[in-house]
């Protein structure tokens, strides 16, 4: 598998360092870097607001499964505790893997209890797909369509007025 978008949030503690620490994690694999976006909470409003970024990254070796590995370590090295109470609660660092290609530019799609991929909730949140537009503006969520069709539509159009760019925020990566 070669290539995948990431989506990353914080909204405890340093939530730029938290970001940026993820983004420095993949080192070179990172091939772009979204925008920073101030986000609402989803799915559990009592919490601060988060910080949102998509990363693309490739790996001529990667798999799905290394993604997910990936994104599980940084969320670690960031101090992330999974509440089980609070399924979209506060945390350090979220890093979800939002779709994969393989080596032919075709999406990998997978069902399974530790990922599925396209990720089942992606086109329900403003907060992935507008900073996905920044490195993919013609991007496709595989299986959805078209993202700026997705983000344009209810009920996300309304999420996606809620989302504030953060321009004074940069997530620098070494690529």
């Amino acid at each position: 598998m070669t290539r995948a978008v990431l989506s990353i949030g914080s909204n405890l503690g340093d939530r730029l360092g938290h970001l940026r620490g993820a983004v420095a994690a993949l080192g070179d694999r990172v091939l772009l870097v979204s925008g920073v976006y101030e986000t609402p909470p989803w799915g559990d409003a009592d919490q601060p607001a988060y910080l949102n970024a998509v990363v693309m990254v490739a790996d001529p070796a990667a798999t799905p499964e290394d993604w997910l590995a990936r994104a599980r370590a940084a969320e670690a090295a960031a101090g992330r505790a999974r509440d089980p109470e609070r399924r979209y609660g506060p945390r350090t660092l979220d890093v979800d893997v939002i779709a994969v290609w393989d080596d032919a530019g075709q999406p990998v799609l997978r069902d399974d209890p530790e990922l599925t991929v396209p990720h089942p909730r992606a086109h329900l949140r403003a907060f992935v797909l507008r900073p996905w537009i920044d490195v993919e503006p013609h991007g496709r969520l595989p299986g959805h369509g078209w993202l700026t069709d997705l983000l344009n539509a209810e009920p996300l159009a309304g999420d996606a007025l809620e989302l504030s760019p953060r321009p004074d925020l940069t997530l620098e990566s070494d690529t």
